[in-house]
């Protein structure tokens, strides 16, 4: 159950500062402020379950929803021999992991379900062999949570239509699965699951029913689809909430997709440590249509909600779609590597977290390459999303953004500069036109992981979509 002291009412730049942060040293990593270990079942505070932006894997980028057992333990086993260290912890398996006959698209209408008797989905035993019996998840939660990271699943809101038509019984409760349901709510995109009717005390059940399943099996995060957006269901928020608080195990909620309405913030503080800026955003500088998104849209969404974010509350601007996305990618048919050019996957990186987004790695980790890892393991970088405040967009536009932001050391600052445009772009700042008084500052090139001396301005070259990313220090 939330405590009722939050860490939310604690100034951040003290939040921050009482944290243990990076020496600026390759190798140095997010795993000095966390247990290696997953936490206790005890109940916790919201925002003692994301201190700092949650960083993991997904499996939706690389898999769709045709991920099975094998492939879940074989990113794990990468994450915790190469990242893990580094502050990479979460391993999510995304949608439909349920269903017998999946399509990496998913959303099928052809969908073979499996679940139990009372109407829960459960992994299907031929993806997922250590499920079987009866044992779901457990034996593989189990199995990550010995590596020194946190599993974590997918759902969609709302309960499965073929519950609601066979009226199967609601666990722990004298319900059915029709008392829950609303019919006539569905989700648009996605025939697996009928809304709920929120008056109805059987909908509160149902959620209960099944978050003392996912508690049971070990779940440390829940990725709940088709609630935050088009349309919001906040009394789904609520319940699902709720049912997760009611199991005492702490457990983080993320809502998908986006965009998550701005002006419902701190209703989506209250109940959720993540939520969607935009609909998913896949490996494109631009997107003319509203699904996909691409790198370039996130621009203007990341100046809107950075103010948002606070300890333990945190927009989220989407998956990285990142290295080798295959082999049945969740989008673009054909496994590929990241269509991204090197500058442009910089350049999301670099935003993700300046903007301080959760980062949640799409690409296929055991195929990897070195540039890829390398993004993955940059400890300066990790440390502007995990321990800065204050970020914010300096300069906005079209061809050259600037952003800003503090570091918990306060004499320093963190900046990073973003060619938007397609043209090769010279620039030029005094310092005092970024609103920093200092007449000099030492810079260090985060990427580059070179120090560049005392510097009276800031000039330089940026390459089409590409970026800068600097540490300033007085």
């Amino acid at each position: 159950m939330f405590s009722a002291f939050r860490l939310s009412q604690i100034p951040a730049v003290l939040l921050l500062l009482a944290t243990v942060t990076f020496a600026g040293k390759r190798g140095i990593s997010p795993s000095s402020i966390r247990e290696a270990n997953p936490p206790s079942a005890s109940a916790q505070s919201s925002d003692a379950l994301a201190p700092t932006p949650p960083m993991g894997w997904n499996s939706w980028d690389s898999f769709g929803t045709t991920v099975t057992e094998a492939d879940v333990r074989a990113n794990a086993e990468w994450m915790a021999r190469n990242i893990e260290t580094y502050g990479w912890q979460y391993i999510v398996v995304d949608m439909e992991w349920f269903v017998a006959n999946p399509t990496a698209e998913g959303n099928s209408k052809n969908a073979h379900y499996v679940m139990d008797e009372n109407g829960r989905y459960i992994p299907d035993p031929a993806r997922f062999p250590s499920s079987a019996n009866g044992a779901g998840f457990k034996p593989l939660a189990e199995y990550i949570h010995s590596l020194g990271l946190k599993f974590g699943i997918h759902i969609l809101r709302g309960s499965p239509r073929q519950a609601v038509e066979k009226n199967l019984p609601i666990a722990g409760s004298s319900y059915h699965a029709a008392d829950a349901a609303n019919r006539s709510d569905t989700c648009p995109w996605n025939f697996d699951n009928y809304g709920t009717d929120p008056s109805k005390p059987a909908a509160q059940a149902y959620y209960d029913s099944i978050a003392t399943l996912y508690a049971s099996w070990g779940v440390d995060f829940v990725k709940a689809d088709c609630i935050a957006s088009r349309p919001y269901k906040d009394d789904d928020i609520r319940m699902l909430r709720q049912a997760l608080e009611k199991t005492g195990r702490p457990i983080v909620l993320s809502l998908s997709p986006g965009e998550a309405p701005i002006d419902k913030v701190a209703e989506l503080r209250s109940y959720a440590e993540m939520w969607r800026i935009s609909d998913d955003v896949w490996d494109l500088w631009h997107s003319t249509v509203s699904y996909p998104q691409g790198l370039n849209d996130q621009f203007p969404r990341a100046a809107k909600w950075a103010s948002e974010s606070q300890p333990g509350h945190w927009p989220d601007a989407d998956m990285l779609p990142l290295g080798y996305l295959g082999p049945a990618p969740g989008w673009g048919q054909k496994p590929r590597q990241s269509r991204l050019t090197h500058d442009e996957q910089r350049t999301l990186f670099t935003l993700w977290c300046m903007f301080r987004s959760p980062l949640m790695m799409g690409g296929n980790l055991p195929k990897s390459d070195e540039w890829t890892k390398a993004l993955l393991t940059n400890a300066d970088v990790l440390s502007v999303d995990q321990h800065s405040y204050d970020n914010h967009q300096v300069i906005g536009g079209d061809d050259v953004v600037v952003w800003m932001a503090r570091a918990p050391q306060a004499n320093q600052r963190y900046l990073a500069v973003f060619n938007r445009s397609d043209k090769d772009q010279a620039i030029h700042y005094e310092w005092k036109s970024l609103g920093l008084d200092a007449a000099a500052y030492n810079l260090r090139d985060l990427w580059q992981e070179k120090d560049l001396g005392l510097q009276q301005s800031l000039s330089a070259s940026l390459a089409p979509h590409s970026c800068l990313l600097y540490r300033l220090e007085q």
